[in-house]
């Protein structure tokens, strides 16, 4: 079994992100600190996302606990495909209630920041379609994890938490655009 620390995990994503962002002013011959500034935004929202979604909310003596990974329980995944059918399988009510609205919150953020970030993500469908996109994408890292599982219950959720994201974007925005006109 290969355990893989939080920590660890961060560490190599803003190496990358940091490595990307470097090639990118290198070519582009300037930074954009404003720009830059939306990024930084953008990528403190996917730490966050990576944090709540692989490694398990509580913690032991202080610190995060890592992610399991072990060749030997990959099969079988722990997927689920029926959208709410799996809702009998909590413990509580509670906890079905936190599963759901976590899932809807985790994302707000993303759909909000997504078309203030990305001028081409300006209609409610692109940035529901990238949300989605990236729900994807994370269910489908968690297949190979055997403490995770990967569930479509999460991608709608998620999405529906992109799209009240984009909502309070364009609330903020008829704001914005109310108070200089």
């Amino acid at each position: 079994m290969i355990k893989i620390p939080f920590l660890l995990v961060e560490l190599a994503l803003a190496v990358v992100w940091l490595l990307v962002r470097v090639c990118v002013w290198i070519k582009r011959r300037k930074i954009d600190k404003k720009q830059e500034a939306k990024l930084l935004l953008l990528f403190i929202n996917l730490a966050v996302i990576v944090r709540l979604v692989f490694f398990p909310l509580f913690r032991q003596n202080g610190e995060v606990l890592p992610l399991l990974f072990d060749v030997n329980r990959i099969l079988p995944p722990n997927v689920y495909l029926i959208p709410f059918g799996n809702f009998d399988q909590y413990n509580s009510i509670n906890a079905m209630w936190l599963n759901i609205f976590g899932n809807i919150l985790l994302f707000v953020p993303t759909g909000a920041i997504l078309p203030f970030v990305f001028k081409r993500l300006n209609t409610f469908g692109k940035v529901l379609l990238t949300g989605a996109c990236m729900s994807v994408c994370i269910e489908l890292l968690q297949l190979p994890f055997f403490e995770r599982t990967t569930d479509i219950n999460d991608i709608i959720l998620n999405t529906a938490g992109c799209a009240l994201g984009y909502g309070i974007y364009i609330f903020c925005k008829l704001i914005r655009a109310k108070r200089r006109g």
